[in-house]
C-alpha cells in the first residue's frame, strides 16, 4: 500500500483527471496505478479526442503526451488553454528532448515528467500542478532554465520552429530521426501525400534543400 496520500483538492473531492495518450495500455497502466488517488474523468488517444474531452469534463490536471495524432501536445494546449484558465497541463512523456519540453512550456503546461515517474511521483506532481506549482524532473529543469532565462535557445531558431505548425513540428521530428515518409504517414494516420506536402513546407520555411539538411538542421538546434 502507497505511504502517499489520497490526492484532494483539501475539501476532501478527489482532483480530476483526463489522460491524453495515444496509446490504450499505457492509459490503462497509468489509471490502475494511481487511479485510487485521483478521479479520472476522461481518455483520449488523439488531439480532436482530447480538446473535446477536456472542455466536456473541464479536470483539474489534464496528463498530456507531447506526441499525438493530430497535431501533438502543443496543439491540444492551443486548442484549450485560453478557453480553460483553471485547467492545469502536467506533460508525461517519453520523450526528454528540450525541445518538446520548451514547446509544451510555451504552450501553457505547468509541468514536464518522463513516463519513468514513479506512481507515488506522478500523484504528487498532479497535486502540485493542481495547486499552482511548476513541476519537471530535475535534468529537464535545467532544459528549460536555460531557455528561459539564460538564452540557450537561439532566438533564429526558435523563429524558424514557431512558423512551423504543430503537424509541421511533428512530421519534421520523425523525417530527422530517419523515418521514410510511409512510416511516417502510419505514424501520424496521415497519406503519404499529406507528409510530402508537411515536408516540402518545413524545407520551404527552414529554407533547407532536403531531408538530409533537415536531420542536420534538426540536431543541430536539439529538436530531434
Amino acid at each position: 500500500m502507497s505511504d502517499v496520500p489520497v490526492t484532494d483538492d483539501g475539501a476532501g473531492r478527489l482532483l480530476t483527471v483526463v489522460l491524453v495518450d495515444d496509446h490504450r495500455l499505457f492509459r490503462a497502466g497509468v489509471r490502475s496505478e494511481i487511479g485510487d488517488r485521483v478521479d479520472v474523468v476522461g481518455e483520449a488517444g488523439d488531439v480532436d479526442e482530447a480538446v473535446a474531452v477536456v472542455h466536456a469534463t473541464r479536470p483539474d490536471v489534464v496528463l498530456l503526451d507531447v506526441h499525438l495524432p493530430g497535431g501533438g501536445g502543443r496543439a491540444v494546449l492551443d486548442a484549450c488553454s485560453s478557453d480553460l484558465p483553471d485547467v492545469k497541463f502536467l506533460a508525461l512523456s517519453v520523450s526528454d528532448a528540450a525541445d518538446d519540453v520548451i514547446g509544451v512550456v510555451r504552450g501553457g503546461a505547468r509541468g514536464y515528467v518522463t513516463k519513468a515517474i514513479s506512481a507515488d511521483d506522478l500523484v504528487d506532481a498532479i497535486r502540485r500542478v493542481a495547486d499552482g506549482d511548476a513541476v519537471f524532473s530535475p535534468r529537464l529543469a535545467g532544459f528549460v532554465l536555460d531557455a528561459f532565462s539564460s538564452g540557450t535557445v537561439a532566438d533564429e531558431a526558435e523563429d524558424a520552429l514557431d512558423a512551423l505548425s504543430p503537424r509541421e513540428r511533428e512530421v519534421m521530428r520523425l523525417i530527422a530521426r530517419g523515418y521514410t515518409y510511409r512510416e511516417v504517414a502510419k505514424d501520424l494516420v496521415l497519406s503519404v501525400k499529406t507528409v510530402e506536402t508537411h515536408v516540402s513546407s518545413v524545407l520551404r520555411k527552414l529554407q533547407l534543400s532536403n531531408r538530409h539538411e533537415l536531420a542536420r538542421w534538426a540536431a543541430a538546434h536539439h529538436v530531434v
